[in-house]
């Protein structure tokens, strides 16, 4: 796990790549890659490659980056994973045509991949990566992101030039880039808690898709294509039986599980004691020579919005003989860390998660533990919300045959009961307007929300609009592709395409990076997507029991104890803490906010904030934070 960051200036333009930027724009990346940096620019100064680099595999010098291949004619800057690189190597080498500079290096496999079978190597590639490279032949450069988008890679086009990097700060450390809010993307941002690629806060700053590459000639000249797709991959199980389904999912879960292990540093998985880190901790003891270590967060006190855990994480590492570690966290802990939060998200991920996250990467690599396995992606993949059974079922009932005008005349009793600032009326309102009720897992607000807390200004420029502009380009996809457009499909596709990868898998990258930890998802290797996505709706959710495929699957491998409780998300008791020093925080920093921009209406502001609603608070929290860090001056 590293960080990658570069530059091409365009042939138009008669500047250079200036080697002190290119060192200072990868250095802000220095959490990213303690153990070694390096650079690289072309003879003709149009090309820069910068990497911090985190020793993983191959642990030699040689490994070191951005690397070259034999004759220097292709060059890569790359962060992350390829599980499968030593089964990519025997067939490269069988060959006969490519000569190696180290043992056992992911990096080296990219190159030689590239020089085999061109763009078309990613389809071998089995892992989470983001990459840049540079083919001096062609004088091209690709940018590619995973399929599922575990690695962030974002780019800026100005002055002639692109720049891109794993984090935003190497973009912003160029005095030409622009700081200024992407007022578009905020308003998406308060529906979704994030900014749905390829869009980000900072206005000019983009960020690549998952399973997309993008391709910048050294003319300027750009072109974009999504090379991977979970709906065109997935083959559907039907007629088969919930016995063999859930058999073919716990044999490629322990594929997937034991390709992660692949590492020449310590490994661990964090653990909550629900099904799915208990899964990871239990398939990846196997074949152990010695307790594996794992990892859980608490908090000091009893609180009624959250609960801990700990004491199934401590009887899951119980079962399995693990070295087992935790940490309790209490409200002083997260606004201490409130201010470095900030600067490791670079733009809003309004997720209070991201705090534990933090801490329990933190507690592994402070017990010498470099990567770590997450259970991210479990739910989404096996009904695995309460929340999503209620989306289910309203879906279900707005598609009865039931006249549209119909619709309308509920919605207008509702506005008179003054309930149009309801996810009620929200719900009522799509299905009137012929679009599905689900447009994600994780929203903020609804669009009569979004309209009173804009400010005026703002209110009049998004006037008729609404975020489903963000999700119809998934939708598209799905109309076009799903071979089984079932409703939880949809929830399924529309979350690995926009929640998972701009919210949950950012929230982990840029939390445990901050403190140089590698954090793998086996829930999201690509072939067990694939698989879970052929699963027919029926049988994930047979008699209305959330995850009943996974649970099938992994009865007798945890304790029937954890498999059958009732369902408990990893959380932060914010509602609480909106009581305590966290509110009195919250209002002096959005104060600050409303009085020195024109994006929010500084009295609904602090009516939501008199409302006591701890979770919307936050998201505004984390707006006017990162504004005050990032874009104030």
């Amino acid at each position: 796990m590293c960080g990658v960051v570069g530059t091409l200036i365009f042939d138009s333009g008669n500047d250079r790549v200036d080697a002190g930027l290119l060192e200072r724009m990868r250095d802000t990346m220095t959490h990213r890659g303690p153990d070694g940096a390096g650079i690289w620019i072309s003879n003709d100064g149009k090309v820069g490659l910068g990497h911090r680099r985190l020793s993983i595999i191959d642990l030699s010098t040689t490994a070191t980056q951005p690397m070259s291949n034999e004759d220097d004619s292709l060059w890569v800057s790359f962060n992350g994973e390829i599980y499968n690189h030593a089964d990519i190597r025997r067939e490269l080498e069988q060959t006969g045509r490519h000569r190696w500079k180290t043992d056992h290096s992911d990096t080296e496999v990219i190159l030689h991949a590239f020089e085999e079978w061109g763009i078309d190597c990613l389809q071998r590639f089995r892992g989470m990566f983001a990459f840049a490279l540079w083919d001096t032949r062609r004088r091209e450069l690709w940018l590619v992101r995973d399929r599922i988008g575990v690695k962030p890679l974002y780019y800026s086009l100005h002055h002639g030039k692109i720049n891109f990097s794993s984090e935003i700060k190497g973009l912003l450390e160029d005095p030409d880039q622009e700081r200024a809010v992407n007022e578009e993307a905020l308003f998406h941002y308060l529906s979704f808690l994030t900014t749905p690629s390829p869009q980000t806060l900072f206005s000019g700053i983009r960020k690549l898709a998952g399973g997309t590459w993008l391709r910048i000639r050294a003319s300027g000249e750009m072109e974009e294509r999504r090379y991977w797709d979970a709906l065109t991959h997935a083959q559907p199980l039907t007629g088969i039986s919930d016995e063999e389904i859930a058999e073919r999912v716990l044999a490629e879960l322990r594929i997937a599980v034991n390709l992660r292990k692949v590492s020449d540093v310590p490994v661990g998985v964090f653990l909550s004691g629900g099904i799915d880190s208990s899964t990871n901790t239990a398939l990846f003891s196997e074949g152990e020579g010695g307790p594996v270590k794992t990892f859980s967060i608490g908090y000091r006190g009893q609180y009624q919005s959250y609960e801990n855990e700990l004491n199934y994480a401590r009887q899951m590492a119980g079962e399995v003989g693990a070295e087992y570690h935790e940490t309790l966290l209490d409200v002083d802990d997260l606004i201490n860390f409130l201010p470095e939060m900030i600067r490791l998200q670079d733009e809003p991920i309004a997720d209070p998660v991201c705090v534990p996250v933090y801490y329990v990467s933190k507690l592994a690599r402070d017990n010498g533990v470099v990567v770590c396995q997450v259970g991210e992606g479990a739910d989404e993949l096996f009904w695995g919300y309460p929340q999503w059974k209620t989306a289910l079922m309203l879906q279900k009932m707005d598609d009865l045959p039931v006249p549209r005008f119909a619709k309308r005349m509920a919605l207008a009793v509702l506005r008179g009961l003054g309930q149009q600032g309801s996810f009620r009326y929200e719900w009522l309102r799509r299905g009137a307007a012929g679009l599905p009720i689900f447009w994600g897992g994780a929203e903020a607000f609804t669009e009569t929300q979004k309209q009173q807390l804009l400010s005026p200004r703002l209110r009049k420029q998004f006037a008729g609009r609404t975020s489903w502009e963000a999700v119809a380009p998934i939708r598209k996809r799905f109309d076009e592709n799903a071979r089984d457009p079932s409703t939880l499909n949809w929830m399924t596709y529309v979350d690995l395409n926009m929640r998972l990868p701009e919210l949950l898998l950012m929230r982990v990258d840029k939390m445990s990076m901050g403190v140089s930890l590698e954090a793998r998802v086996p829930f999201l290797d690509h072939k067990f997507v694939e698989l879970a996505m052929g699963i027919p709706q029926s049988a994930k959710t047979r008699n209305g029991t959330l995850k009943h495929i996974l649970k099938k699957a992994v009865r007798g491998l945890i304790p029937d104890e954890l498999i059958d409780r009732k369902k408990q998300g990893f959380g932060v008791p914010v509602y609480e803490w909106f009581f305590d020093k966290l509110g009195v925080y919250a209002r002096k920093e959005l104060d600050f906010f409303c009085s020195h921009t024109d994006y929010l209406d500084r009295e609904q502001v602090f009516r939501l904030l008199d409302s006591g609603n701890g979770p919307q608070a936050w998201y505004l929290l984390n707006l006017a934070l990162w504004w005050k860090q990032h874009v104030y001056r």
